[in-house]
């Protein structure tokens, strides 16, 4: 037993059920990959001052949840709560916006840690696949991004999920929605901390999760009916090519996002199935966030989506996946001779794309076929010196029972025509 464990509210993906998550991980980023978007990777660590200014001093991921620290050089850095900012940073230092046509898209899959309380589905270390498209303002680049998500769901045999959108207006409409929402909050009885909240951006006491606040959030003025003419021919036309598309949602007037940086469209895809913590993913346009860490002016808009969730979310359904076999062929060597010609006929297999494994250890045959078994591979090799003075090796079907002496030199090509 070892002396130490996985820190709390962290987890270890070990096979087989790793398997699923990369299978899952693969079904996000195959649509995206069929639509232009290409794949960037970023530091697990960036500058506090990144996430500050645009994920939002006043929210719960800066104030409570980041995991802050110095380095022995006095650089203030933390451990990335969130995908976008890096992505946008990374854009930015790179030209990205300068160097192609407009918008650069980009996906990427990663880690990211926040401190919260842990729970199923609420992990402070977990795994997300993002997509940003940044450098242009278009109702058909939001729509698309909704549209790819929902795809890829759709694509591992999800259905029970739901998408929720809003509109959270631009830097015209929503200052007058601010003053009139924080006219009502401060009508309100909230603790010191949700006041001072609602002073700084009054748009996150809406996505309190308390009880005690939601109650009295009722009669709250609706962002929607701020909106400007913009705004709503903007929101309009994502609706209608998101419908058009085939694509259903639910219109949230309610739904916020966590994070500051958000105008405009804004999104979440939710599962009833997973309990309080029924969001598995979601995004929105983000159009003044690159001025706000120091760039020029790119609108820009994104998603990301939790693995963790996902499988949560499958198993809620019953969905079981189609994982591939980890391993097609076994060898089962007796004997040195034997050892050293089937380690080539594996190493052959391998080379032409056959998933093969090998008895190692020098196990007699009873243990290697426990071996062969606990594998899952549809055929097994054994050979032994009698079979090799006679130039063959046995391939057994493990579904079958069925057993057949093969040449040894046709064995890799009669595996070939096996496995298709």
């Amino acid at each position: 037993m070892s002396t130490f464990k996985a820190p709390k509210g962290t987890y270890d993906l070990i096979p087989p059920d790793s398997a699923q998550y990369l299978a899952v991980r693969e079904a996000i980023a195959a649509p995206l990959r069929g639509s232009g978007y290409g794949y960037i990777e970023t530091p697990g660590f960036e500058n506090v001052e990144l996430f500050a200014r645009g994920v939002g001093e006043s929210t719960d991921i800066v104030t409570k949840e980041m995991y802050a620290f110095e380095t022995k050089g006095g650089d203030r850095l933390a451990l990335r709560p969130e995908g976008t900012a890096s992505v946008l940073r990374a854009a930015l230092e790179a030209n990205l916006h300068k160097v192609g046509n407009l918008p650069v898209k980009l996906w990427y899959s990663g880690s990211y840690y926040r401190y919260e309380r842990p729970q199923k589905g609420r992990y402070r270390h977990f795994s997300q696949v993002g997509a940003e498209a940044i450098g242009a303002e278009d109702p058909a680049l939001d729509a698309e991004l909704i549209i790819l998500a929902d795809q890829a769901y759709r694509s591992l045999g999800l259905r029970d999920f739901r998408i929720l959108l809003n509109s959270l207006g631009d830097q015209e409409c929503r200052p007058v929605y601010r003053a009139a929402l924080q006219d009502f909050l401060r009508g309100l009885d909230l603790d010191e901390d949700t006041l001072r909240r609602a002073e700084i951006n009054p748009l996150r006491v809406l996505d309190d999760k308390r009880e005690s606040v939601q109650k009295q959030l009722t009669g709250a003025p609706l962002l929607r009916d701020y909106l400007c003419d913009a705004c709503k021919a903007y929101h309009e036309e994502v609706r209608e090519l998101i419908t058009a598309a085939g694509v259903t949602f639910e219109d949230d007037a309610k739904l916020v996002r966590g994070l500051d940086y958000y105008t405009r469209t804004t999104f979440e895809f939710v599962h009833d199935g997973l309990g309080s913590q029924s969001a598995v993913g979601g995004g929105g346009r983000y159009d003044g966030l690159s001025e706000m860490i120091g760039g020029p002016a790119l609108p820009s808009v994104g998603w990301a989506l939790g693995v963790d969730r996902t499988v949560l979310a499958l198993e809620a359904e019953g969905v079981q996946l189609e994982l591939p076999a980890t391993t097609s062929v076994f060898a089962v060597p007796l004997g040195e001779e034997a050892r050293r010609v089937l380690f080539a006929k594996v190493t052959e297999l391998r080379k032409n794309g056959v998933a093969a494994d090998f008895a190692y250890g020098g196990k007699g045959l009873k243990g290697a076929m426990k071996n062969a078994n606990r594998s899952g591979a549809r055929y097994t090799i054994v050979a032994g010196e009698r079979d090799l003075a006679e130039g063959v090796v046995q391939l057994k079907d493990m579904q079958s029972g069925e057993q057949t002496a093969v040449g040894v030199n046709e064995i890799v090509a009669e595996l070939e025509s096996r496995l298709g």
